[in-house]
């Protein structure tokens, strides 16, 4: 068979599982199985399998097998997106995805957009939007922004698509290709996305209850420079911790005396209204802190924002233009209105409540219930990691989450640097090549509350019956 024609067999498996024959969790047969009755060589089943890996279909466990994974996979021009492309299959509870809705939002919303569809405000509300946006932008991003009595300056602010467009402006401006950058061992997975597509490299560093540890943070930079650090120091997704005061001065500390500049993802912190200020509070000529409205509000229409360091600010803007991340100026009037009509902080209001009604789900369910394994979470937070007990491996587990139609994602997703499955993150000395956690992260925030503890007492019942 020719070289070029694994892919033609991984096309046929492909069109296998979209159709259904192959189902979520449903195991492959062994390689030299699968060779025999599709009459190719053993070694072209071997690139089949990578194949299908590399697009995201199936999911593989040395000694295990190979399973159909749970939910679509993300296309491949998709890498700022998050989750996967479309809506789940309807007979899937899809504990990946992660956008919190509530009830009334989005009357709440369209109360705020009517105004904006008069013919003659949408004429400017459509025009091209400069990163820098308007003054009545600026001021409005400031007042969201503003938390734990830091509110930044509004002359800084600039203005992206969303926050995964601004962390990638950021990183583009800060670090640039081949540029390596220091990031939690166990990070949100766009950020390993957008690295990839930047030419960056990450440098995985260790975390602990607090999130990063400074001493690590140096080391990593004394080992082989950085050029930048990300960092999420409020509700770490997917660890939900939070660094207190003592931690963030540390950082602080470090990043200043190594002249490292640093991207501060707020993206979440809007659940914890008692976090201490955010980094960018401390060291305003070196971070840039990235927030955005999509978790406040929708994703589909939202807007990402920057705070830039005066040293930062040009660059950062042409990394916006270049990279056509700019906001769309229909969105940044639609986040002016919201912000000024109180409906960005109703809907906070009620995320916050909302997020509280999960945890107590999970904690019913999981926490308080014996369930075997170690939990991360945190009242405020939208999500639970969960370190598996033996013998269970991430991938595994999510294939038989998947048979009982639960969708979850793997700590492999989140893990950087990492080599395989192992122990718990947190684990790892800073170094690169270690392996990732056997640990799954469950996202609360999309099913009705009713659906989600049902979904949690099946995850449960798979570790119960082993």
């Amino acid at each position: 068979m020719a070289r070029e024609d694994y892919r033609r067999v991984a096309d046929e498996v492909a069109r296998e599982i979209e159709d259904g024959v192959l189902s979520p969790g449903q195991q492959l047969p062994p390689q030299r199985l699968f060779a025999r009755r599709r009459r190719i060589a053993n070694s072209t089943a071997i690139r089949v399998y990578g194949e299908l890996v590399r697009r995201g279909l199936v999911v593989g466990e040395v000694g295990r097998g190979t399973f159909v994974r749970a939910a679509e996979p993300h296309p491949g021009g998709a890498a700022l997106t998050e989750g996967p492309a479309g809506p789940p299959a309807p007979a899937a509870v899809n504990l990946e995805l992660n956008y919190p809705v509530v009830a009334g939002q989005s009357e709440l919303m369209g109360r705020s957009l009517a105004p904006l569809l008069r013919p003659d405000v949408l004429t400017e509300a459509t025009r091209t939007a400069a990163p820098a946006g308007t003054p009545q932008a600026r001021e409005a991003a400031a007042d969201v922004l503003a938390r734990s009595g830091w509110r930044p300056e509004p002359e800084r602010v600039l203005f992206a698509g969303n926050s995964r467009q601004a962390i990638a402006a950021a990183l583009s401006s800060l670090a640039g290709p081949g540029g390596r950058v220091g990031v939690e061992e166990v990070t949100y997975p766009l950020v390993k996305a957008i690295a990839g597509q930047l030419g960056l490299r990450l440098v995985p560093v260790a975390v602990d209850g607090q999130g990063m540890l400074p001493d690590a943070l140096a080391a990593a930079h004394r080992a082989a420079s950085l050029s930048a650090v990300y960092v999420q120091p409020t509700l770490q997704n997917p660890l939900s911790v939070t660094a207190g005061e003592e931690r963030r001065r540390q950082l602080v500390s470090v990043v200043d005396e190594l002249g490292l500049p640093v991207v501060e993802d707020g993206t979440w912190g809007f659940l914890a209204d008692d976090a201490p200020a955010p980094l960018a509070a401390r060291l305003p000529e070196r971070v840039v802190f990235v927030d955005s409205l999509s978790k406040r509000l929708a994703p589909g229409l939202t807007v990402g924002m920057l705070t830039a360091p005066p040293g930062h600010r040009d660059a950062l803007e042409r990394s916006l233009r270049s990279g056509a991340w700019t906001a769309a100026a229909f969105n940044l009037e639609a986040a002016v209105r919201w912000a000024a009509d109180g409906t960005v902080t109703a809907l906070v209001e009620a995320k916050r409540a909302d997020a509280a009604v999960r945890h107590r789900i999970v904690r019913e369910r999981l926490l308080d219930a014996g369930v075997r394994g170690r939990f991360r979470t945190d009242p405020r937070a939208y999500y639970c990691w969960w370190e598996l007990p033996s013998p269970w491996r991430a991938d595994t587990f999510v294939a038989a989450a998947a048979e009982r139609g639960v969708a979850v994602t793997p700590g492999s997703a989140f893990a950087v640097g990492s080599t395989g499955s192992s122990g718990p993150a947190g684990s790892a000395s800073g170094a690169g090549g270690h392996r990732a956690p056997d640990a799954v992260r469950i996202g609360l925030a999309s099913p009705p509350p009713d659906v989600l503890g049902e979904a949690l007492g099946v995850l449960a019942g798979i570790v119960a019956r082993t």
